[in-house]
This record gives C-alpha cells, structure tokens and sequence, in this order.
C-alpha cells in the first residue's frame, strides 16, 4: 500500500474561506465537496496525498521504487543551503520528493500515476522529479499501462543548476517512448504549472485536462508583464483562456475528473460482452453497392439517380442531422477534444474517441451547428479554419498510436475563404491532412453526410471506405460557384449542380465512393434516429471489413484506390468493380 498521508493538510478546520470570493464554507462541506467552493467553484490545491485519495480506486495504490537523485549537486547556497530546504521540505510534507508515483486503478481502469504536490519546494523540477516521472514512464511502458500525469510546478529547481533543466528532455525522452509504444498518456493541469513542467512532460500528453481556473504557461504573468511592459488581460493562462486558444483539450471541474479518467482510461480495454457490436439487422438495408445507370422517371425521388440541383438543396437542409446529432445517438462513453495546441479550437470541426457497437472508436467530423443561426455562426457553418484541420490532424495521429480505427463524417461547404485562415495556413494545413490520412495505419472510413465542398471535405476523406448519404453531395466547386466562374450566371446553379454530377448515384458510378447509405423516408432530416441507425450499422459493416487487415495491406489498397482515380482502369460502379 501507499501512505498517502497528507499531515500538514488533513485536518480542516471548521470553517474555511474561499480565496477568491471570501466567502466562508463549513469544513466539512468543504471536504465534501471535494475542497471545491459550493458558492463560485473555486478549486482549492490538494496535495499529492489527496489527489491519489480521490482519484484512485480504494486501496488500489501500489509504490513505485523510489529513485534517489544526486544530493545537492551544486553544493549551492542562497540565503540558505539547499540541503536545509530539502530537509525542511521533508519534513513538512512527509514526502522524499516534490512526486508521488504509483501504479493503481481509477474506475477499474489500471493506470500509472505521478502526482505533483506544489507545497514540496513549488513543485519544482529537480533530478528527483525528473527521474521519479521517468521510472513512472518506463513503468507505464513495462506493464502496459496508460500514464497519468498530475501536475502543479512553479519552474525548475534553481538550485540544481543545469541538471535540472536536463529533466526536461529526459522526461520528453521517456514520453516519446510511450509514443513509439502506442501508450495513452493523460495530463491533468492543476494551479499552477509553470516552467520546465509546462515545457516538457505536462504538455506532451495525447490529452490534456485542466481543472478550473488552473493556470499553466512557460513564463509566470509576472515575468512576463516585467519582461514586457505589458499588462496581461484578465483570465491569461488560466484553463478557460488555453481551452479557447487549443492548448488543452477540455475543462474538467474536480467532481467529475474520475468519471472522465476513467472513460479515457477504457479506451484500451476489450469492449463488455453485453456491449460486442451486433450483426446487422437484415431487415435493414445497409448500403447501396450498385450504382444506377442515370435518372428515370420511375425511380423514387430519394433514389441514387435524383436530380443534382435537388440533392444540394436536401444536402444543405438546416435540419438534417449534424455530427454531434450523429455522436449522440452512436456513441458511448464519448470525450469530446479540443485545440490545435498552436492558437485556437476550431469550432467547425468537432471530435474524440468513443465506442461504436462496443468498439473504441476515434471519430471526427465537420460540424455546422444544426438550425440555430447563431450556433451555425459560431460554428462557422461548418467551414474550418486551419486551426480546424489541424486539431483533426491531432487526433488522426492520436488514434494511430493507439490503434484506434478513424470515422470521419463529412459535412461542408469548403474550407473558410477568410482572411485569418489564409493568414494561418489554409492550403498547407488541408495539404498536411491529405498527407498524413494517407498513410495512416488505422482503418479509416469516411461518410458524406451532407456537403462535400472540395479540399475542405477531402482533407476529412481520404479512407480506405468511402460512403455517401442517399442525399449528400460531393464536389470540386459550389455549384453557385461553378456558375459563376463558367457561366458568369450565379442563378446557372442547378445546371452547374447538373453538369458536375455530384448527387449520390453518380458519385457512385465514378466509383469515387464505395456505397450509398440508405436515408429515412423523405430525408435524414425527417428522422435523425433513423438515419443513426442506418449510418451506424453502415460504418460498422465497413469497420468489421477493414479491422482484420495488416497496416500494410491498409496503405496499399488505400494507395491503389486514389492512383486510379482518372486513369484508363478507374473503377465505375462502386467497390464491387474496383
């Protein structure tokens, strides 16, 4: 077992004021409430010993061996030596170092974990830190385990010197061999973390949570605005501002990190018997693998040979289903993840692992916003920024490491024309997406659930199977702007709809996608449970198909299929042909 004793800090006393709104809260509501303020949510620092006891199943904690660093390297000295602060810090923490690292369960999901305590010298970055972080990686690596890493840090340890600096990428080093190990590593940000922590370890993670109000940065606002000059608004580097600007992946308040810990930690696990997909329902068309020969005038009007300038209009219905509408009636246990980790979270693009018909997925797709006119400005109506393309290109590589197989869900006009976006690498960041899907080593299928508008939707569809909704669409150009450009004439749209031939039948003639997935009567947008079902069971069919293939038959089909595109022996007909 752990002694996780937390002396200086197990006692509560009977009231408590909170440091941010002053108000008094009775003790033990504080602790009941997790030492989160009941009035304005402010999340108090918990030590080590403390975090472990919440977030770690019952008496699941175990040990890992203690590394013992070099002591004192320097023989340094400031207004005190630094042998006396380390004995001091011992002393009042009951802690050998400013980490806890141990091996346990959180929700029955098996985990390593190195939990940071600030009270021991700010949590700094010493030798200790450095090879305590390291031996929980390599133990992580050995037994297989998903890596936990809780941090709170004021910077390096000044008085090692540059041996401290050296963790920094001897911490880096061990993570990169997580990554070349396909294992999960999780970053929970608590107040603060600053410093050679944020630089190295803390922001290496696949996913990054911050509780609350945590603050995380290279330079302290301090250093900064003496640096500067400058006086740094209100809220910098506190959770919510590095959600809004893609450093971190979600804001997660401190009741509910346990639940979400425990999801991520389940991506790796074998899905529950009661949750195994099932066989298709047969009664249940799943998709359309025979193209038509054209339009007829006896075929439905929701059939494969419909009119194209029809299809764009049922394609761009405000009411048909979105991605998020799609995630919610198909997944389970689904973790949505935010940012580029460069400047911004693109709110055109939406994505995350969760489990479809049991199967740990990773999922991403356009998102407009439904028929909310305000939520579709916001999301940009579903045209990413370069911010967009590379939060999925973030994800894509995430779901390789871990083995996961990639869903992608289609739906836009383009990529956004503006300004800012050119500014911020619009073509390279669709040119990096192309690349990068193409030699991924996942399974991929990627569904037109709506708009295909161009390399805005291609950069989300480059799949080993491709499907199109009975009413979505495909194309190189809007059809308005076809119109413009060759007819000089916007209202000459349905005949450029026409003449590109970018409804469902023909898209599957030219053998562009692979199949057509049926819609309800009338439309997606008529029954959105309706048209989960039948996409799901689609995607799962697809899936079950794919899984079993070796990486490299995966990049080599994957490559046959778009070298044929426009060539004497490219396929007509859907996949059956090909």
């Amino acid at each position: 077992m752990v002694d996780t004793d937390d002396r200086p800090a197990a006692g509560t006393a009977e009231w408590v004021r909170c440091e941010h709104c002053a108000a008094l809260v009775y003790g033990k509501r504080f602790l009941r409430t997790l030492r989160v303020c009941p009035d304005c949510g402010w999340h108090a620092r918990l030590t080590a010993g403390q975090r472990l006891r919440q977030l770690l199943d019952h008496k699941s904690a175990r040990p890992i061996g203690h590394i013992e660093p070099m002591h004192d390297p320097l023989g340094f000295t400031d207004s005190r030596p630094y042998t006396d602060r380390l004995t001091d810090a011992r002393s009042s923490t009951g802690m050998r170092e400013a980490v806890i690292c141990v091996t346990g369960t959180i929700e029955h999901h098996p985990v390593v974990v190195a939990a940071m305590d600030f009270r021991f010298l700010g949590g700094s970055l010493g030798c200790g830190v450095g090879g305590l972080v390291t031996e929980a990686a390599h133990t992580s690596l050995r037994l297989r385990r998903p890596l936990l890493l809780v941090t709170a840090s004021g910077g390096a340890r000044m008085q090692e010197g540059v041996l401290s600096l050296m963790q920094m990428a001897k911490t880096a080093q061990a993570l990169a061999e997580l990554d070349e190990a396909g294992i999960l590593v999780v970053s929970l940000i608590t107040d603060p973390t600053y410093g050679g922590v944020a630089a190295s370890f803390a922001t290496l993670a696949d996913v990054i949570i911050a509780e609350p109000g945590a603050r995380m940065g290279f330079a302290g606002p301090r250093v900064i605005e003496q640096t500067t000059g400058e006086t740094l608004p209100e809220g910098f580097q506190t959770a919510e501002f590095l959600l809004e600007h893609g450093m971190v992946d979600d804001v997660v308040p401190r009741p509910q990190l346990r639940p979400t810990l425990g999801k991520l930690l389940g991506l790796g696990s074998p899905p529950a018997a009661a949750h195994r997909a099932a066989a298709p329902d047969p009664v249940i068309p799943v998709i359309v693998e025979v193209a038509a020969a054209g339009p007829r005038a006896d075929e439905p009007s929701d059939g494969p040979g419909r009119d194209s300038w029809e299809a764009v209009r049922l394609a761009r219905h405000p009411d048909r289903p979105s991605t998020l509408d799609y995630i919610g009636h198909l997944l389970e246990d689904f973790h949505e993840l935010h940012g580029d980790r460069l400047q911004e979270d693109c709110p055109a693009i939406v994505g995350g692992p969760g489990r479809l018909d049991g199967r740990a997925v990773m999922l991403i797709g356009h998102h407009k916003g439904g028929s909310d006119l305000a939520e579709r400005r916001r999301r940009r109506f579903g045209m990413p920024g370069p911010a967009g393309y590379r939060k999925a290109a973030r994800l894509m590589r995430m779901a390789a490491k871990l083995g996961l197989p990639l869903v992608t869900l289609v739906d836009t006009p383009g990529a956004n024309p503006g300004r800012d976006a050119e500014r911020g690498g619009q073509a390279g960041a669709i040119a990096e997406n192309l690349r990068l899907m193409s030699r991924l080593p996942v399974p991929i299928v990627a569904v037109l659930i709506g708009e295909g508008g161009s390399g805005g939707a291609l950069a989300l569809a480059v799949a080993d199977r491709v499907l199109v909704s009975a009413n979505g669409v495909y194309s190189v150009i809007s059809p308005e702007g076809c119109a413009a450009i060759l007819w000089k004439d916007h209202g000459a749209a349905p005949a450029a709809a026409a003449a590109m031939r970018l409804h469902s039948g023909e898209l599957l003639r030219l053998g562009v996608v692979d199949g057509i997935v049926p819609e309800p009567s009338g439309g997606a947008h008529q029954d959105h449970a309706g048209a989960a079902t039948l996409l799901g069971t689609a995607v799962s069919a697809a899936l079950a198909e794919l899984i079993p293939w070796e990486p490299e038959r995966l990049l080599q089909e994957r490559k046959s299929r778009f070298h044929r595109f426009g060539t004497a022996e490219a396929p007509a007909g859907g996949r059956g042909s090909q």
